[in-house]
């Protein structure tokens, strides 16, 4: 049987399809179900293996990123997640995904307003920074961000524990698509540059970037370039962006 990801939906995510996508192309199966569905027949959680929040904007973030759809979260399924990931399973939160488990508590810190006080969507480079199942074998990859309130915070003492149970997984870094567009690494004042963090052993990954949205080579801001390198050194053209790893990892974690 396949790995089958199960992927939130509803009330301003937008980001399911493409995460579904993702999933399918790596190999594995996935359903989008509406968190109602989810609340209404929380055994669900039992048939899959990954569990989704995917991006977005939840309730039109009124009252800050994810926290409305967070705490809907904890009220309704916090128990069953706990029961989720007692269990050898994976967990991914990606941007608004990302605020909203924080707002839950499944992972420590918080996402709030970025640095520049603006909405920023560009592409950042993210160098690796632990072993997280989802990120084996990826030293640095180029990936889009959308969001405003993306800087990663958190209190000195949780911070400290943070980083000494390894949970540091991304930091933002002056890579390949920073140089080509002239814009510095951390695009929101993360703390110590951080872009990502996980839980649970590595098991729980939240990031602010969007690796499904770099699955395809073609989706890389500057792929036309890379692709006339690629033909002058001779080399064949890549079809898929570095994104795409990430879900081949989950998917082959329970091969």
């Amino acid at each position: 049987m396949k790995p089958h990801a199960l992927i939130f939906s509803g009330y301003g995510l937008n980001t399911e399809d493409e995460t579904k996508s993702a999933f399918e192309k790596a190999g594995g199966t996935a359903d989008v179900v509406h968190i109602n569905d989810v609340i209404a027949r929380p055994k669900i959680l039992t048939q899959a293996h990954i569990v989704v929040f995917p991006g977005g904007f939840s309730y039109g973030d009124d009252t800050g990123s994810g926290k409305a759809y967070g705490n809907r979260v904890t009220q309704h399924l916090g128990e069953h997640l706990e029961k989720f990931l007692s269990r050898d399973t994976l967990m991914l939160g990606v941007c608004n995904g990302f605020q909203i488990i924080t707002s839950a508590g499944i992972l420590p810190g918080a996402l709030i307003a970025n640095d520049n006080a603006r909405y920023t969507c560009r592409w950042v480079d993210v160098e690796v920074q632990n072993d997280s199942p989802w990120l084996r074998g990826i030293t640095e990859m180029s990936v889009p961000i959308a969001h405003g309130e993306g800087k990663y915070y958190a209190p000195e003492k949780v911070f400290t524990e943070l980083k000494a149970q390894n949970g540091v997984a991304l930091r933002y870094v002056e890579g390949e698509t920073a140089k080509y567009f002239n814009q510095p690494a951390n695009p929101n004042g993360s703390m110590e540059n951080i872009a990502g963090i996980t839980g649970y052993g590595g098991r729980c990954l939240g990031l602010m970037p969007h690796p499904e949205r770099a699955v395809r080579f073609t989706e890389l801001p500057h792929w036309t370039y890379l692709r006339e390198e690629y033909v002058r050194d001779g080399a064949d053209v890549p079809k898929d962006g570095p994104g795409l790893t990430m879900f081949k990892n989950a998917v082959e974690y329970f091969s």
